[in-house]
């Protein structure tokens, strides 16, 4: 399967014109890291020749998709070597951890759904981040009780949640992994010592965030050696958190929870400076991973399954797709203004529903069958009947057996995390979207990684207009996200796993892909390659210098403001059928790689 994967790559190569040519050759070649790094083998080159091409790789065994060479490459070799999707995400996320800092890592969080190929069950394990038990519904206001400008409180320990990843990694190999717990830090740890070459994007981002990267010594001399910021090809080394690594290796994740690794990362919060945090060591040390029931909603032949609350991801999706099951959107077809008029509006109305209701369901009532109940949709889809967009949108009420009277919440959430999408010779299906939230989150590091910022994605207002926002902060509550890891299935079985980075445009980038696949017949790398637009509070966003700004003029005509701008998603998704295909993002670094 290698071979052919290879001669493809090539041929494709050979029927491109001259420019195309030269990028996909670029792409085939062998990328190094440089002088005492590692080199990213020629395993990958097909598969970057394929990207560039626009076409999907193909497989048989099983596949993987994710954010950067080096993380697919560590991957792929655990599943070569029999090991399952849970096996090869630990090896995956220690990877990313270290090569793109910026998005996910040791001191984030993470949503992930799982189809077991053995029993055909379906499952959720939440990793998010936990509010410490010091936190009031007052920690992101000022000493007037007016809420903080958003970076105000994102620099520095306020920001910082109790870190999940590291347990949601080990829960995951306990329940479903087959692989030598410590062996998958392998690849990371040998990565981490001898060193990578920064990435474009990584470079391009240190660069960006250099002033906020600067309030801290230690951030400082990683990121800007010398006070000048690392260059693309740069060789970074991090003994550091190589020596994390061999800490959860040797003794597991709760050595990242307790003792010298839970002491280290609470005194960075506590002692951050004027934004230091109330972390606690008692906060890791009662952390845990809590499964719970997938959350499923009907689109046409497929079951679209994802992550329920905390995550407001898989009811926003299928609110989205659920509000369009009576729309025929394969005849109006993706260059369509009228559909995308009704994506728009049907986008609009989910998230009025998810700045109300959704929110950690451990803390507060959601009505999660109500949102998705098909009466309830119905009932919100005679909004969609006009031929403008909506003037206005207002929350619904679904059916729920509480009472309930919340705020509305305007929480922000910004682009950053990444998302593996697996697929294993066992049948078993992994989506994970992960994350430090912002990128660089608080932009303090312990132990070689950087701490989270999660706890801004709660609301910073407790109340709106006297009435209690479901989202505000409580302590060892989880902030509410709009990650969406998802997995289709038909008949009981995967058919597409799916999930992107982008903040609360996350859902919209799904809910896209999910249509572009399912209604309009794109193969997987088309789909995640066909341009953004995204409507969540009234205002189109719709992505520049791509074919989608013929559609500007059109929607703008309907009423609604258009913006143009960057639309830097980060989707990684696997097919499944006779066999698989994959595709990566081309407006990131990842891969899709498979045997």
């Amino acid at each position: 399967m290698r071979l052919k994967i290879l001669v493809t790559g090539m041929l494709l190569i050979w029927a491109l014109g001259p420019g195309q040519a030269q990028q996909a050759a670029d792409a085939v070649a062998p990328e190094t890291s440089g002088a005492g790094g590692i080199e990213t083998s020629q395993r990958l080159a097909p598969a970057r020749a394929l990207k560039e091409a626009g076409q999907p790789v193909a497989a048989q065994d099983w596949m993987i998709a994710a954010a950067n060479p080096h993380a697919v490459e560590a991957g792929a070799r655990v599943l070569a070597q029999g090991g399952t999707a849970a096996d090869a995400m630990v090896a995956v996320q220690a990877v990313l951890g270290l090569v793109e800092p910026q998005s996910s890592g040791l001191g984030g969080g993470a949503f992930l759904v799982w189809h077991d190929g053995a029993t055909g069950g379906i499952t959720t394990l939440d990793g998010r981040e936990t509010a410490p038990l010091a936190a009031t519904p007052r920690l992101f206001q000022d000493a007037e009780g007016q809420p903080l400008k958003f970076f105000d409180a994102v620099v520095g320990g306020r920001s910082v949640g109790t870190p999940g990843t590291p347990a949601l990694m080990a829960e995951a190999h306990a329940r479903w992994g087959r692989a030598d717990w410590a062996g998958l830090f392998d690849e990371a740890i040998t990565l981490a010592e001898d060193g990578f070459a920064v990435s474009p994007r990584l470079a391009a981002l240190i660069a960006g965030d250099a002033a906020r990267l600067s309030r801290f010594a230690d951030t400082r001399d990683y990121f800007l050696p010398d006070g000048v910021p690392l260059a693309a090809g740069d060789i970074l080394r991090n003994p550091e958190y190589a020596g994390t690594l061999r800490l959860l290796a040797t003794r597991g994740a709760r050595a990242f929870y307790t003792g010298e690794m839970a002491q280290d990362i609470t005194e960075r919060v506590q002692r951050s400076g004027r934004n230091s945090g109330v972390l606690a060591p008692l906060d890791l040390a009662i952390y845990r991973v809590k499964e719970r029931a997938a959350t499923c909603a009907p689109y046409r032949a497929y079951e679209v399954c994802g992550m329920g609350p905390p995550s407001s991801g898989a009811v926003a999706v299928g609110q989205i797709l659920g509000l369009l099951e009576g729309v025929d959107l394969a005849a109006l077809g993706a260059d369509s203004p009228e559909a995308w008029r009704l994506i728009g509006d049907a986008s609009r109305l989910a998230f009025a529903d998810r700045g109300r209701y959704l929110a950690d369901s451990d803390f507060v009532p959601v009505p999660v069958k109500g949102l998705l109940a098909g009466d309830y949709l119905a009932e919100r889809a005679r909004l969609l009947g006009g031929d403008d967009a909506l003037p206005e949108v207002s929350p619904g009420s679904p059916e729920f057996d509480h009472a309930l009277n919340w705020g509305d919440d305007s929480a922000i959430e910004l682009p950053s995390t990444s998302h593996i999408s697996i697929y294993d010779r066992f049948g078993n299906a992994l989506s994970m979207t992960t994350t430090i939230e912002n990128g660089f989150g608080s932009r303090l590091m312990v132990g070689g990684f950087l701490l989270n910022n999660e706890l801004t994605d709660f609301s910073f207002a407790s109340h709106d207009n006297g009435r209690p926002i479901a989202n505000r902060v409580e302590p060892g509550k989880r902030p509410r996200s709009s990650m969406a890891p998802t997995i289709l299935r038909r008949d009981g079985k995967p058919v597409l796993i799916i999930g992107s980075p982008g903040g609360s445009r996350i859902i919209g980038y799904v809910a896209k892909t999910i249509i572009a696949w399912a209604d309009w017949g794109m193969d997987v790398q088309a789909a995640i390659s066909l341009p953004h637009l995204v409507n969540r509070f009234g205002a189109y966003d719709i992505e520049a210098g791509t074919s989608a700004e013929a559609l500007a003029e059109p929607l703008a005509a309907l009423g609604y403001e258009v913006n143009l701008r960057d639309l830097t998603s980060g989707l990684h998704a696997i097919e499944v059928g006779e066999g698989l295909r994959g595709g990566a993002d081309p407006r990131r670094e990842g891969l899709a790689y498979g045997e």
